[in-house]
């Protein structure tokens, strides 16, 4: 069996219009939110807060439901897992900047949806953990 890799990212939520909308990115066809492979010895929770900062320059999110989260399957020739926590974002715009890595931002383009905007748009596999993310904010964690 491949070892697998952890992946940490968070589904961020700001309040526009007095509307919860929830950010996601795209890479080629794929929307997700901000996330990416967490670094040997790093805490999952640290790699998540990071992965957000050099993705989005979003900082300063408000873990205000705690720092529960939520794990997808393996999956991908890199038998990744990805881990998704849920937090607040009261401020600062988005900007995807330049990876130093790839020569040109990670993501092609980003998008401030509602609930039915991130549903039609995310993957199968991302789908049952925003189902959990928006029950906690329901109060049905």
């Amino acid at each position: 069996m491949n070892e697998t890799r952890l992946s940490a990212g968070v589904i961020i939520v700001r309040d526009i219009e007095q509307e919860p909308r929830f950010l996601l990115l795209r890479a080629y066809q794929y929307w997700d939110f901000p996330k990416g492979l967490v670094e040997p010895g790093e805490d999952p929770l640290t790699g998540a807060i990071r992965e957000v900062e050099e993705e989005t320059t979003l900082n300063g999110l408000v873990f205000a439901w705690g720092e529960d989260y939520r794990e997808t399957r393996p999956y991908g020739p890199m038998n990744k897992i990805a881990r998704y926590y849920m937090a607040r974002s009261d401020h600062g715009e988005v900007f995807l900047p330049v990876s130093e890595e790839l020569g040109h931002p990670e993501h092609e383009e980003f998008l401030w949806v509602d609930y039915h905007g991130a549903v039609q748009r995310v993957s199968e596999r991302v789908l049952p953990i925003f189902e959990w993310a928006c029950g906690v904010m329901r109060g049905r964690g």
